[in-house]
């Protein structure tokens, strides 16, 4: 192999030299692609809520003891018709609402969720603690959290979207191994 000078001249660009040893190439995902792959990628949404003054839009995600599996969240998205607050927090109780079912992202695949979900237009009671508050205005968001939220069995995590006069969404996507 012939040696080659490190440095560079003052009148030439940037010596570079590349070997790239693979007959194919390279190919690069993100963990939610292997997720989604492995048919271990989930999906949850409330749908548009309107959301009386004083109140907030609350997704709740629960782990339940025992589970054998780990949550790692991937993304928040949603939206909003006025200025409000997204808010995280572990743990918390919700009260009344509807039970939500989480979806597969790999259609048709067997693998279910051991997770369960509740919405609810109201407020959050039981101490819960605050992980993130993101302000934001009318319009859409999106929150990347590259399985930097982990909820392991028996723990919870809610979402909050308000408080005030709103329509919104919050849409959630997570993988579970």
């Amino acid at each position: 192999m012939t040696n080659y000078n490190v440095f560079n001249s003052s009148n030439r660009p940037l010596y570079t030299q590349q070997m790239n040893t693979y007959v194919s190439p390279g190919v690069e995902a993100t963990p939610d692609a292997g997720a989604a792959a492995a048919g271990r990628l989930f999906s949850l949404t409330t749908g548009n809520v309107a959301v009386a003054s004083g109140s907030s839009l609350l997704l709740q995600v629960v782990n339940p003891a025992g589970s054998g599996r780990t949550l790692y969240f991937s993304q928040a998205i949603g939206g909003t018709t006025s200025a409000a607050s997204l808010i995280l927090y572990r743990g918390g109780t919700l009260t009344g609402g509807v039970g939500l079912t989480p979806i597969n992202n790999l259609f048709g695949s067997p693998i279910t969720s051991v997770m369960t979900a509740q919405q609810v237009s109201g407020s959050i009671t039981g101490g819960p603690v605050s992980i993130m508050s993101i302000p934001l205005t009318s319009g859409a968001y999106h929150i990347r959290l590259p399985g930097t939220i982990i909820v392991p069995s028996g723990q919870s995590v809610t979402f909050s979207l308000g408080t005030g006069a709103l329509t919104g969404s919050i849409n959630v996507s997570w993988w579970e191994f």
